[in-house]
């Protein structure tokens, strides 16, 4: 996963396929560089549409923390997603094919290829529509203006959200003994509020029939543009946002061989236990 994860590709095109390109997306609402990208990965046999899942959100909840993969494996799955560290040392950002790792004494840095990894969500990022959305005054009512976008209540979305934040308060946790459980984490977070911060929203919004398997509703870490700061979003407000989404239709779930994995007890609904987790420290 290096920084170079993107690449310029300079095209001539024939009049009538700018023609035909320039007509889809008006009606799409689709980037031509979108189009581009999805119809040469269709060519390569690229997967499209796919979010690849590292474990599962009971296990989280459950404190299943331990290694699983690493880093580097990110790079075979996606460019774009979030997730943790082993034992929840930190909060996840994957952006452009660059894996950064949100400590809890503030700092920010690119993870190791070899830090482990229990948890992760990720995808290919291809944006399929586009929109400006503002004002912000909250999280809460940031989620009112994305939901009519989304086609419907039953399919993953990943979400890149960019611009400038009037404010943004993010999270993050500190790493724990093994048999610490994910509210037990929680109830150690620290919390920065950052003001007039330029970054990006990285996250997926995931449906209530799959909350045993991911965490439902928007799940968004941020990341700032001078990569000094990042976390796990817990509220914000803005004049005006750009927002980009990516509609998942497939799930790939990769579930973990450790013992650990195993060997634990995942029976339960684990949506109260997520709920409290991830607004935990909000407003």
């Amino acid at each position: 996963m290096s920084s170079a994860s993107f690449h310029d590709l300079h095209l001539r095109l024939p009049a009538g396929h700018w023609k035909e390109l320039q007509q889809h997306c008006e009606r799409s609402g689709e980037s031509a560089s979108a189009v581009i990208r999805k119809a040469l990965g269709d060519y390569l046999d690229l997967e499209h549409h796919t979010l690849w899942q590292l474990s599962t959100s009971s296990a989280v909840v459950k404190g299943v923390f331990g290694e699983a993969l690493q880093v580097k494996d990110l790079a075979d799955h996606g460019d774009f997603g979030i997730g943790t560290f082993e034992q929840l040392d930190g909060e996840g950002i994957l952006l452009n094919g660059v894996c950064w790792q949100a400590g809890a004494d503030g700092t920010l840095i690119q993870a190791p290829m070899d830090e482990g990894i229990p948890f992760w969500i990720a995808t290919h990022f291809a944006c399929e529509r586009q929109m400006r959305l503002g004002p912000i005054s909250d999280l809460g009512q940031f989620a009112q203006l994305l939901d009519p976008y989304r086609p419907s209540a039953n399919l993953f979305v990943a979400i890149r959200v960019t611009g400038e934040f009037e404010e943004v308060m993010v999270r993050s946790v500190s790493r724990v003994e093994q048999g610490a459980s994910l509210l037990d984490a929680t109830r150690a977070q620290t919390t920065f509020t950052h003001h007039a911060i330029r970054g990006t929203l990285v996250g997926f919004w995931s449906p209530t029939h799959a909350s045993s398997l991911n965490i439902p509703g928007y799940h968004l870490h941020f990341l700032s543009d001078d990569q000094r700061h990042g976390g796990h979003l817990l509220d914000l407000k803005a004049t005006a946002l750009e927002v980009e989404f990516d509609f998942q239709s497939n799930l790939r779930l990769a579930l973990p061989e450790t013992k650990e994995f195993l060997m634990a007890d995942l029976s339960g609904d684990p949506s109260a236990a997520l709920e409290e987790a991830e607004t935990r420290g909000g407003r």
